[in-house]
C-alpha cells in the first residue's frame, strides 16, 4: 500500500524513470498528483513510460536522454521546466552494473559505470539546479549497500555510489542555504526488477541463500522504495537533508553480498 501524501500541483523529474525502482517511483509520484517528467536511453521505453504516467491522470512528459550528456541534458530538463514547471522533487535513478572480478575489468567498463552512476548523477542535479523551486525542492539519489560494503566483482559500482553518497552530503551542505534538501535511497533486494533477477538471484539457489540472509526474509518490493521517496520529497521530510537511508529490509548489506558473490564467481565479463 502507498503512503498517502498530496503531490497536486507539483512537478516530479525522474531520471531513468522508465524501468524498474525509477519507472515505480515515477508511477507513485504520479499517482500522488504530481506532474512527472522522464529520461532514459531508451526512446521506446520513454514513451511506454509517458503513456503509462498519463494513464494514471497525471501531466508527464519525457525524452531520450543519456545522462552521460550535459548539453543535451540540461536542455531536455529546461524544455520540461517550461511544459510543466518548476521541478519540486528530482529522482537520480539512472544506472549502469554488471558483475566482474577487478583483474578482468577492462578500464573502459571501470570507467562506462563510474560515467553512468557518479557522472551521470551529478550531471542530472546539476542540470536540474537552475529550475529548482526555491526554497522547497527535494532531490533523491538512487545509491547501493556497495557503496558502503565492499563487495567481490563490484569494484566498478561500489566506487561509483560511494561517490554518490559523499556527493549527497556535499550537495546538502552547499544547497542547504537556499531550502534545498538532499538525500539518498539505498535499496535491498528488490523483486520486481531486471537486476535483481541478474545480479542478485539468477537461480532458485542463490535467490533461497539471499532472503535466508534479510532479518525479515522477504525481498523488498519497488512500493517499499516508492513509500520512502514519497516521503523524502514531502513537507513531511522537511527536516530531513544528507542522509543516506538503507531500505532493505534490515539486512541487505548482507542478504545481497553472498548472492552477487557467488554470481559473480560463476561468471566472466
Amino acid at each position: 500500500m502507498m503512503i498517502k501524501v498530496d503531490y497536486a500541483g507539483k512537478h516530479v523529474f525522474v531520471a531513468g524513470g522508465t524501468s524498474g525502482i525509477n519507472l515505480a517511483l515515477a508511477e507513485a509520484f504520479a499517482s500522488s498528483g504530481a506532474s512527472v517528467s522522464v529520461v532514459s536511453r531508451d526512446g521506446e521505453r520513454v514513451q511506454r513510460a509517458v503513456e503509462r504516467l498519463r494513464a494514471l491522470g497525471a501531466k508527464a512528459a519525457g525524452a531520450a536522454v543519456d545522462v552521460r550528456d550535459p548539453v543535451t541534458l540540461t536542455e531536455t530538463v529546461g524544455g520540461f521546466s517550461a511544459q510543466l514547471g518548476l521541478i519540486d522533487v528530482v529522482v537520480s535513478g539512472a544506472a549502469g552494473n554488471f558483475l566482474c572480478p577487478a583483474e578482468r575489468l577492462s578500464p573502459n567498463g571501470f570507467r562506462t559505470v563510474v560515467d553512468i552512476d557518479l557522472n551521470g548523477s551529478f550531471n542530472v542535479m546539476h542540470a536540474a539546479f537552475e529550475h529548482l523551486r526555491k526554497p522547497g525542492a527535494s532531490l533523491i539519489h538512487i545509491t547501493a549497500p556497495q557503496s558502503s560494503v565492499p563487495m567481490r566483482y563490484q569494484v566498478h559500482c561500489a566506487a561509483a555510489k560511494a561517490g554518490v553518497d559523499q556527493m549527497t552530503r556535499v550537495l546538502a551542505l552547499e544547497w542547504g542555504p537556499l531550502g534545498i534538501r538532499v538525500n539518498a535511497i539505498s535499496p535491498g533486494p528488490i523483486d520486481e526488477t531486471e537486476g535483481f533477477a541478474r545480479l542478485i538471484a539468477p537461480d532458485e539457489k542463490t535467490r533461497s541463500r539471499a532472503q535466508g540472509h534479510v532479518p525479515l526474509r522477504r525481498f523488498g518490493r519497488t512500493e517499499d522504495i516508492a513509500n520512502l521517496a514519497l516521503f523524502l520529497g514531502s513537507d513531511h521530510a522537511g527536516y530531513v537533508s544528507g542522509a543516506v537511508i538503507p531500505c532493505d529490509g534490515g539486512g541487505a548489506l548482507e542478504s545481497v553480498k553472498p548472492a552477487i558473490e557467488a554470481a559473480g564467481s560463476k561468471g566472466n565479463q
